[in-house]
Formats: structure tokens, sequence, C-alpha cells
């Protein structure tokens, strides 16, 4: 039996630079890997077939053919000419349609779960890298073992960044209400040249901040998310949160991804603790205290 904490994300920067012609958005994007994780458990059986069991979560992802857990193992066993004979359990705790990562880090986890399992040799990263691509986006980033790395193309072409000095703690808070990323693509207005440029710049200058340590929640004009133009206007629970955060002292306090989780980033535990417990019993908010690792 394997087991595997399949973290989730923040992104601390997201930009979109063009419309692709395959229907995907150019991004400049910072990942960053925080405690709050799913588990993963697997192990080989001797009947043939993939079996998987979901613990918490939407009935939806009990579904094989709708999880991705189960799309990442069928193409692992295609990929790499194995007889299909596993059995996965889920626990889910990563919120669904977050902007967290949460199904991609679990398609992760299955591949590098299933790696594991049939001792495959190191040499075989790259295929499982090009295998986790083809799942998602966001699942390459999730096969590193790095805490933050750029992001550029849909976000699987990778640049580890090694952070220098301390690290803040984020207060996660996810406002009851999914929002799906294509709707918030569907809605994305790119911006002007100009702007996508000065805010590459930005970018560059956040990731040159983490590689020398100095990262900080004060630098809140660093973190940058151009999703958060479509999705505030639409989903004003996303942006009373967002406003909550900043009302209670966060010293910087976006967006994760497509949405619908927002962060607010503290110098310490004790002032991440206190936020979050100012925070416990409003409205359907889940709310989650943590680091990164």
């Amino acid at each position: 039996m394997i087991r595997i904490k399949a973290r989730a994300k923040l992104n601390l920067f997201l930009e979109v630079t063009r419309r692709r012609p395959d229907g995907y958005h150019e991004l400049a994007t910072l990942f960053a890997r925080v405690g709050l994780a799913d588990e993963l458990s697997l192990r080989k059986t001797k009947s043939e077939g993939i079996a998987l069991r979901v613990l918490g979560g939407p009935k939806g992802l009990c579904r094989p053919e709708e999880n991705i857990v189960y799309k990442a193992a069928e193409k692992f066993f295609e990929a790499f000419r194995l007889r299909p004979a596993a059995a996965f359990t889920l626990r889910k705790r990563i919120p669904v349609g977050a902007g967290l990562g949460g199904g991609s880090s679990d398609g992760a986890a299955a591949l590098r779960g299933l790696a594991r399992l049939y001792r495959l040799p190191r040499a075989s990263f790259p295929k499982l890298m090009r295998i986790a691509a083809s799942v998602g986006s966001d699942v390459p980033f999730f096969m590193l073992d790095t805490v933050f790395a750029e992001g550029r193309g849909r976000g699987e072409k990778l640049k580890p960044l090694k952070a220098v000095g301390r690290l803040p703690y984020a207060v996660l808070v996810y406002p009851g209400e999914p929002v799906y990323t294509k709707e918030a693509y569907g809605d994305l207005k790119i911006a002007p040249a100009p702007e996508v440029r000065r805010r590459l710049r930005e970018f560059r200058e956040l990731c040159g901040l983490i590689r020398k340590g100095g990262f900080a929640p004060g630098r809140a004009g660093k973190l940058f998310n151009r999703l958060e133009d479509p999705v505030l206007p639409r989903h004003k629970a996303v942006k009373l949160a967002r406003e909550r955060l900043e009302e209670l002292g966060a010293e910087a306090v976006l967006m994760s991804g497509s949405g619908a989780t927002v962060f607010g980033l503290c110098r310490g535990r004790a002032a991440a603790e206190k936020i979050a417990g100012a925070l416990e019993h409003e409205r359907k908010y889940r709310i989650f205290s943590t680091k990164f690792c």
C-alpha cells in the first residue's frame, strides 16, 4: 500500500498574455504549494481493472469516468503497456472548483504513486511528465518536488524556484460556491499589450524576491491575478470573502487561479490563525490556515 499527500496550490501571480489557436490561453503564473492536501492510497490487485473509492467531495467524483485519478491511471497503464490492476482510495479535503488545483494534484499523485508501485526507473520521469501534461495543464507542477515554480505556456512549461528566507503563512477562504475554469476564461478580456508587458515585469520581480529572500506579505503590489477581472464582478461571495480578508488585516490578498478560493498572507502563524478564527463561523466559508511546503 502506498499513500501520497496530494497538496493544494496557490497562484501568487497569473497573467494571461494571449489566446492560443488551440483554444487554450498563454499564461505567466507563479505556482506555490501549500500544506492543505487530499490523500491518495493505492495498491496492486489480483483482478484486472482500475478500482476507485472516493471519500468526501461531490458525488460526481465517485464516477470513475469523471475522476482525474481514474483518467490518469488509464493513461499510465496505456503508456507503459502494463496490465491495469490497481485500487485507489481518495480522501478529499481540498474543495472542488476552488482554484486550488485539487483535481490536478490528485491526478499527479496517481501518476507518482503508480510509478512507485511499479518501480519505474528515474529515466521514466520525462514520459510521466508528458502523461501529466495530457491529463491537465496544472498536473505537471504537482509532479515536481518543489514549493514554487514559474509556469508558462498553458502552465505546463515549468521552472522551479528555490525560496530563500522565512516564508509567510496563508489563510485560505473558500466561500462555499465553486467557480469553474471554463467560465472564468470564457469571460476574460486580454489586457492591452503595454499593460501585459508591465505585469510581466512585475512577475519577474516577484520571482526574484523569492529567490533572494525578499518575499514578504507587505509586497502585496507584486501579487496579481488577471482572472479576478471576470470572476469578482459575477461572484459576489468571492468578492466579499476577499474584502473580509483585507478588513481583518491580511497583508496581501488575492484570488487563486480561476477561483473561488481567496487567500491572505500573514507574517506568522499567530496572525494567520487569528484571522482564520475570526472567519470560522461566517457564512458558508471553509477556512484553512496553512503554510508553504
